[in-house]
């Protein structure tokens, strides 16, 4: 009878979340925190993001791209919201939506940067639920870029199984599409996972969506690709914490940097691919970090408050 009880409290915490107990294919051998250790300590947590403000933090960018390394800047803004589980939007009136309303980690990610005459301006926003016990995976990851050739955008909704998946763009190989993705893990998330609950992180072989930005960049098809990622101090900084992640068959790394300690603040990173027969490198690194309610901060006399993140 104890041990009938043992393999059933065992097979309830595979379906709660220890994915490490299913993987994606006999040649994914990866870890995956249990379920109850994803949770953030809530009064820490609540103490930090739900005071009615935004953290943004500004970094000095070198964007790789059409073969060169470019100037620029990057802010990463993350907020704490209401989100519709059914709509996938921003509730407005969310003590009205019942069961419908999920307490979310919102990042925006935008870069900006010139190539020669012409301005770049990405953003990316990925919705994922705070309690990762309930969902693992975003909700919502929304992409889209602007410069003079044209413009692109990506939208990512999570369904029970699957990711459904909206293109539009300029460029004809590309076009206007629809279509679904086995649900896996996304690299856009893992910037939301670090905020939340860091040790939750995937390690080890898997199957990973690499980040909408490449693919919008690259012009290459949004689909997962075999990844390999490790979670450890930092080589130079021991108050720091780096997770990589690589993709043989991309020729791609991207490493992350952020502080031990809660709220784990994201201090840079690299990410290294391949591109017009070089190899080369995008770096970010931290300059100035503030939280505010930046939505409230509209006025002219308000851009004054950009000289706090030294943009």
């Amino acid at each position: 009878m104890k041990h009938s009880k043992c393999i059933g409290l065992i097979i309830a915490i595979c379906l709660l979340g220890f994915w490490g107990c299913q993987p994606t294919s006999s040649h994914d051998t990866y870890s995956y925190t249990l379920a109850s250790q994803m949770l953030p300590d809530q009064n820490q947590f609540g103490a930090y993001w739900y005071q009615g403000k935004a953290e943004l933090t500004s970094y000095e960018l070198e964007q790789a791209r059409y073969g060169e390394v470019h100037s620029g800047h990057a802010v990463l803004i993350f907020v704490t919201e209401d989100f519709s589980a059914s709509k996938q939007v921003k509730l407005d009136f969310p003590q009205q939506a019942g069961s419908d309303a999920v307490k979310i980690l919102k990042c925006n990610f935008t870069k900006k940067f010139l190539t020669g005459i012409y301005p770049y301006s990405l953003m990316s926003s990925t919705f994922s639920p705070i309690d990762l016990t309930q969902n693992p995976h975003a909700l919502k990851v929304a992409t889209s870029a602007q410069e003079w050739c044209g413009h692109t955008y990506l939208q990512i909704n999570g369904g029970k199984n699957t990711y459904e998946i909206q293109g539009n763009s300029y460029f004809e190989s590309e076009g206007d599409e629809q279509f679904s993705l086995d649900k896996t893990w996304l690299e856009d998330e893992i910037w939301n996972y670090i905020r939340i609950s860091p040790e939750a992180l995937p390690t080890g072989n898997f199957r990973m969506i690499p980040s909408t930005f490449f693919t919008r960049l690259r012009h290459v098809p949004l689909k997962e690709e075999k990844a390999k990622a490790t979670l450890a101090a930092a080589a130079e900084n021991d108050e720091l914490m780096e997770y990589q992640i690589t993709y043989p068959g991309l020729n791609r790394t991207l490493s992350v940097q952020f502080q031990k300690a809660f709220p784990y603040i994201i201090e840079g990173w690299a990410e290294t691919s391949s591109g017009r027969g070089r190899e080369l490198t995008t770096r970010a690194t931290r300059k100035k970090t503030i939280q505010s309610a930046y939505w409230s901060q509209n006025g002219a006399n308000d851009r004054d408050m950009r000289a706090k993140l030294d943009l």
